[in-house]
């Protein structure tokens, strides 16, 4: 580890800290109705909305009504992206003449987008067009974020409401979270890529000449090469802020218009997990008890920084294959030394690890390197990430919602341990939140383990593969950890453009996210129905350090026993083969 890979993550997580801080605040006031000027300029158009949709804004919703609007909005919004795919030939701003979408790629990227993964089986300046892009795509990376974002607030409401059938209502959630954060944050982060050198635009192309010159004609005249356009600022901008992940370009944020930069890559970076930390704050404000937010961000850390330096340590380390053959793989002033296969110069070493680490633990998917030519150890670290639930920092919404359930959890040992019913931001933590809390933890192992096993089995699950081995194996599980973790990253090594994946994927994927969706807000439900309860001598206390470390030590060790059998028949192996040379 250099001493410019330790200011670089330093940097980072300070520039995270102060931005996400502030921003919690902020969004605490949008959902209380408190942030006053946002209200004075935005609020003509929210009520605007609610008018021409025939929504009642004060209409209070219980779980199930609310559950039912989720699940209906997302299962149009597939029905919507999908039909958009397979139409794509014969609708207007499509200039580079795209058929429509064949109908398993239609499907899965439909679910994939609708359930904020995307996963992509698909190259998009070859596959899809501009309006489809942008109606489409665009549109689904907001509305997906805002509806995991409107979940995680009816869950708080379920801790802050008193004896309380209500738990909100999903379209007034829904229109706050596009209307007042992320469309805002989506137009700043849209304009520094533009700065950098994004562009936006509905031209469909440019030509360029090719400085090579091996390339010119007879007669002299340098080569050229078509590179496609469109309004790529606009949809890098949600991707990376709503942790939505799918790249406007098939190489995604590794391609030089999609992140040209090192500062581009560093916003970029920063917006992939902002969200998920500023939502800790925002929960502590709506409790009325930072310390709670400050808690969760703790925990959140703990656990992300040493995964980040066990990949930055592996892919620091370099290739022993390499190393035998006599390549100098050491850091100098003239190379980032280390494992640089398949990352862009112009990130390095650390610019890769941190946003494979930040990335995966976000439910956000995008890369800016080839996670398939990592090092083993510093592949497991995203494949982990994923499988822990997504809860360090995690998706928008979705990530915190998954860490209240490990909470939950985690009270209910430390209840066992002093013999007393647990508690949890007051309110009591009986036998049907603990079933809730454990479909949302287990649900989404059953769904890797069992569709990594059947693609075993089967032709058509190890068919595709680019690897054989331990290798391979570590790609089947990565593309459904990937699918029901809801990140939507890949080891490349997979093509998951075929029938077997197409669905198979697109099923965890749905399960990944609706399934989880509905015990939350069951448990938003039942909680918020409960009459608070004071603190008393007995009360394990949740703000402390005592807490902070078992919330953490439930997530590592859930994942751990979990996931440690299929990942030393994958990585772990891979590592030992590696290394026992």
């Amino acid at each position: 580890m250099t001493s410019s890979g330790l200011l670089q993550v330093a940097l980072f997580l300070a520039v995270l800290t102060a931005l996400a801080v502030p921003l919690g605040r902020y969004m605490a006031a949008v959902y209380d109705e408190r942030a006053g000027l946002a209200r004075r300029l935005l609020g003509p158009v929210e009520r605007l909305f609610y008018r021409m949709a025939g929504i009642d804004p004060e209409q209070d919703m219980n779980w199930k009504r609310y559950a039912g609007a989720v699940l209906v909005f997302n299962a149009a919004g597939i029905l919507a992206l999908y039909a958009l795919q397979r139409l794509q030939g014969w609708l207007p701003l499509n200039p580079a003449g795209f058929a429509g979408v064949g109908p398993d790629v239609a499907l899965n990227t439909a679910v994939s987008f609708a359930s904020n993964t995307n996963w992509q089986a698909y190259g998009g300046e070859t596959t899809m067009s501009q309006l489809v892009q942008m109606l489409g795509l665009t549109v689904q990376n907001f509305v997906s974020a805002a509806t995991g974002m409107a979940v995680l607030v009816a869950m708080i409401r379920g801790f802050t409401r008193r004896q309380s059938a209500g738990i909100g209502n999903f379209w007034v959630d829904l229109v706050r979270s596009v209307l007042y954060v992320l469309l805002p944050l989506s137009l700043v982060l849209s304009v520094v890529l533009v700065w950098q050198g994004t562009p936006q635009t509905f031209a469909a192309k440019a030509t360029v000449d090719l400085v090579d010159v091996k390339g010119a004609s007879s007669a002299g005249e340098p080569a050229r090469q078509e590179i496609a356009l469109g309004p790529v600022a606009s949809q890098v901008a949600i991707k990376q802020l709503g942790t939505n992940g799918g790249g406007y370009y098939n190489a995604n944020s590794a391609h030089p218009l999609e992140n040209p930069t090192p500062l581009s890559n560093f916003a970029e970076t920063i917006a992939l997990v902002l969200i998920g930390g500023a939502l800790c704050f925002t929960l502590g404000e709506r409790v009325q008890d930072r310390r709670q937010g400050v808690a969760l961000y703790a925990v959140m850390c703990i656990i992300f920084v040493p995964a980040l330096f066990v990949c930055l340590t592996a892919e620091q380390g370099g290739n022993p294959l390499l190393s035998a053959l006599g390549v100098d793989q050491a850091v100098s002033a003239l190379q980032p030394g280390g494992n640089m296969e398949g990352k862009e110069v112009r990130f390095g070493i650390v610019g890769s690890a941190l946003w494979a680490t930040a990335t995966t633990a976000a439910s956000n998917g995008a890369v800016n390197a080839m996670l398939d030519s990592f090092m083993p150890f510093g592949g497991i670290v995203p494949l982990w990430l994923m499988e822990l639930g997504e809860v360090v920092f995690g998706g928008a919404g979705s990530g915190l919602y998954g860490l209240l359930a490990f909470a939950i959890v985690a009270v209910f040992i430390g209840g066992l341990m002093v013999g007393r019913t647990p508690e949890y931001l007051g309110k009591k933590i009986e036998a049907f939140e603990m079933k809730m809390a454990s479909l949302v933890i287990l649900l989404p192992p059953v769904v890797i383990l069992t569709g990594t096993a059947i693609a075993c089995m089967l032709p058509a699950g190890t068919a595709p593969l680019g690897n054989p081995g331990a290798h391979g194996f570590t790609e089947i599980l990565y593309a459904f950890s990937s699918g029901a973790g809801n990140n939507g990253s890949a080891f490349a090594g997979l093509t998951a453009s075929g029938r077997f994946y197409a669905v198979a994927i697109a099923v965890a994927m749905f399960v990944g996210r609706y399934w989880l969706i509905v015990p939350v807000l069951a448990m938003a439900g039942s909680l918020a129905r409960k009459t608070p309860v004071p603190a008393s001598p007995g009360t394990l206390p949740t703000h402390g350090l005592l807490f902070v470390v078992l919330l953490a030590g439930t997530v590592v060790l859930v994942g751990a026993l979990t996931f440690l059998p299929a990942l030393a028949l994958g990585p772990i192996a891979e590592h030992v083969q590696l290394f026992a040379r």
